[in-house]
């Protein structure tokens, strides 16, 4: 039985009703039950609605999430059309700019080598979207190099194009011996020494002509070393070299006399000397040789210039045969 203030209790011995008297410490234990309970019963409320119910703050926080992936996601679409452009401008310098003007492409591990070491993506670690974030940054590393080689590449190609000029008069773009007056005996490749008596590479092609007849410089240049029986050309006997620039030489050799000193400056279709048969030579010819960047390649396919399109067709079979050469 209760009344507004008191709180009694019955009695079954004394029949009669008592006023329950209640110590301050269990009013202190009820009071402190109460307020444990309302918090624990608090906290569980508030850790259910967090996790159900965002904050306006995460609300807010998530929006820009969102908007960040997508933005990471344009980004890679955005990088992947640039790429397929730049691998299109990559494409025609090594396989139409650079063939024009007769230069080496650019290797493949100088376009696709890796920049930074393992450690350079580390700070984008540990994240959920790590993977994401480094898959990017890669893709923009990659493209940066690749640009700056681009770019280095088309700066040399813009020279190229400066000179255009200048390089079509060095390329050795003729034959050294008028078409009408000489013969092509033997050409490049490996073929039989009549004097050495074994099959040996031939570095160049023999052009068969009557002694005296005159030999041309095939390009602009300035001639390197003439003379007879050069040391460092041993074998040649009356010998001529032209250094073209733009990573072109050309040799002249076995003639039996020669018009041009070391030094001189000589312009395609000038007279530098004449057929002969000094040296390692066995008959009057030229033996000619084309150095493209140290290495020697097969003169025939510079012959274009003074030839017309079945004259050259007969060249290069001729140039083919497998026989003997005169030097």
């Amino acid at each position: 039985m209760k009344n507004k203030k008191h709180t009694y209790k019955y009695n079954p011995h004394t029949l009669s009703y008592e006023k329950v008297i209640v110590s301050v410490r269990e009013k202190v234990k009820n009071i402190s039950f109460t307020v444990a309970f309302g918090l624990v019963l608090g906290v569980v409320f508030l850790i259910i609605g967090f996790q159900v119910v965002d904050s306006p703050k995460e609300k807010s926080l998530k929006r820009e999430i969102a908007q960040y992936k997508r933005q990471v996601k344009n980004l890679n679409e955005r990088m992947n059309r640039a790429d397929a452009v730049l691998k299109d401008l990559e494409e025609r310098d090594d396989n139409l700019y650079r063939t024009i003007f007769e230069a080496e492409p650019i290797p493949s591990e100088v376009r696709n080598s890796g920049i930074g070491g393992v450690e350079r993506y580390a700070d984008l670690e540990g994240y959920d979207c790590s993977e994401s974030l480094i898959a990017t940054s890669r893709k923009i590393d990659d493209l940066t190099k690749r640009l700056y080689v681009e770019s280095r590449s088309l700066d040399e190609i813009y020279g190229m194009a400066r000179t255009k000029n200048e390089r079509m008069a060095a390329i050795p773009a003729i034959m050294p011996v008028p078409k009408q007056r000489c013969k092509i005996v033997s050409g490049f490749g490996v073929r039989y020494h009549p004097i050495l008596k074994s099959r040996r590479a031939h570095t160049g092609i023999d052009l068969a002509a009557h002694k005296g007849t005159p030999i041309y410089a095939t390009g602009d240049g300035t001639v390197i070393a003439a003379g007879r029986n050069l040391k460092s050309l041993a074998g040649y006997g009356v010998v001529c070299v032209i250094d073209h620039g733009y990573g072109f030489q050309t040799l002249y050799a076995h003639m039996s006399d020669v018009k041009v000193r070391a030094g001189k400056k000589v312009k395609r279709g000038e007279l530098i000397g004449y057929v002969g048969s000094t040296g390692l030579s066995q008959g009057s010819h030229l033996h000619y040789e084309v150095i493209l960047n140290g290495k020697r390649v097969d003169p025939v396919y510079y012959f274009y210039n003074d030839l017309t399109p079945a004259e050259y067709e007969e060249v290069i079979d001729a140039a083919k045969q497998d026989n003997q050469v005169l030097s």
